[in-house]
């Protein structure tokens, strides 16, 4: 499993799950306080973190953690995968991985794909991700909540 951020003219580095289950206080050890945080010094005021709403990210340590770090949470549907830019980026990606001419063969080798790929990542395709959420919202208003066609 890996966890990254985006934002206009920003990422984060690729954080690698080790080994184990993603529990709310390994997401604010390892996500929040390391990554988020510094995201959001970074931003200043403005800043709204935007999560996959997975089980582990709505536990009441998490909303403490984000409550006193100041960290505002974008409000939106759970299981919406398409009003979450950051899948786009999953995809890309994958896709970059999936194209490295040498073998993938124990997690070392992909751990280190998976990073190589990340930094390669244009940053024009995450702003133009992150700038896509206003069309992303007005689209799903319109399909009354349905699936987004793209």
């Amino acid at each position: 499993m890996v966890w990254a951020g985006i934002m206009i003219n920003g990422r984060t580095r690729l954080h690698v799950v080790a080994n184990g289950t993603m529990t709310g206080q390994r997401y604010i050890d390892e996500v929040l306080l390391p990554h988020v945080r510094l995201f959001r010094g970074a931003v200043g005021d403005k800043f709204v973190f935007m999560d996959d709403n997975a089980t582990c990210h709505r536990t009441l340590a998490v909303e403490d953690c984000l409550d006193s770090e100041g960290i505002q949470r974008l409000v939106w549907p759970a299981r919406s995968p398409d009003q979450n830019p950051i899948e786009n980026v999953w995809d890309a990606l994958g896709r970059q991985v999936a194209g490295i001419n040498y073998p993938l063969t124990n997690k070392n080798t992909l751990i280190r794909a998976l990073t190589e790929e990340w930094d390669k990542l244009p940053q024009q395709l995450l702003d133009n991700v992150v700038q896509s959420i206003v069309r992303r919202v007005e689209c799903c208003i319109t399909l009354h909540g349905g699936h987004i066609p793209y």
